[in-house]
């Protein structure tokens, strides 16, 4: 199993890239989340990998986050979920945003992702709640931040702050989704979070 790639990127045609491994070039599928996040030029660049065997063909699939590999892995597990979805959800939305819609049980949100409909929505919402929480506290166990939303928002620094006062990741992030509104700042936010254990 080839698990990581660290290699100078020779061509990027999404979702496609060809990565250049001391003069082995992989061609790796990935998410427009990857994309994003990959480094200007053919500067050098470290892709968390997943092989995917097939009989008919071995693909290699390529993230820039250890996270948003766990979360494509976890949902190949889902009924009706293969490769192609897997990336179609990762490159419509973060891990963090997916793991809102899914505890928020948010169909329509999951729906506007291409591929994705009411039934599949509805089915990744059973079958991955328990699975994200897992992720999220082993994310906290290695030291990751677990954010309700993207990195350095209100949201994301209440979570932190909660976790740090003993909460479980996944507990803080529900406390804080059930009061945010845009806006709020973050000693607001832990404030109703408290606020709302105590009723």
């Amino acid at each position: 199993m080839i698990g990581l790639l660290r290699g100078r990127i020779v061509s990027r045609q999404p979702p496609f890239l060809l990565l250049d491994v001391n003069g082995v070039g992989y061609e790796v599928e990935a998410p427009m989340s990857t994309f994003y996040d990959l480094p200007a030029g053919d500067g050098p660049v470290t892709l968390y990998t997943h092989l995917m065997v097939r009989d008919d063909a071995h693909t290699l699939f390529g993230f820039v986050r250890e996270r948003d590999r766990a979360l494509f892995r976890m949902l190949l597990k889902v009924s009706g979920v293969g490769g192609k979805m897997a990336l179609a959800i990762l490159s419509g939305m973060t891990a963090d945003e997916f793991s809102l819609s899914v505890q928020a049980g948010d169909v329509a949100a999951l729906t506007r992702l291409p591929g994705v409909g009411k039934k599949t929505a509805e089915r990744l919402i059973v079958e991955m709640r328990d699975r994200l929480e897992k992720l999220e506290v082993a994310a906290a166990q290695a030291g990751a931040p677990v954010t309700a939303r993207a990195a350095g928002g209100a949201d994301a620094d209440a979570v932190d702050a909660l976790v740090a006062l003993g909460y479980k990741p996944a507990e803080a992030s529900r406390m804080v989704r059930a009061v945010f509104a845009p806006g709020m700042e973050t000693e607001a936010l832990i404030k109703a979070a408290l606020q709302g254990v105590s009723k």
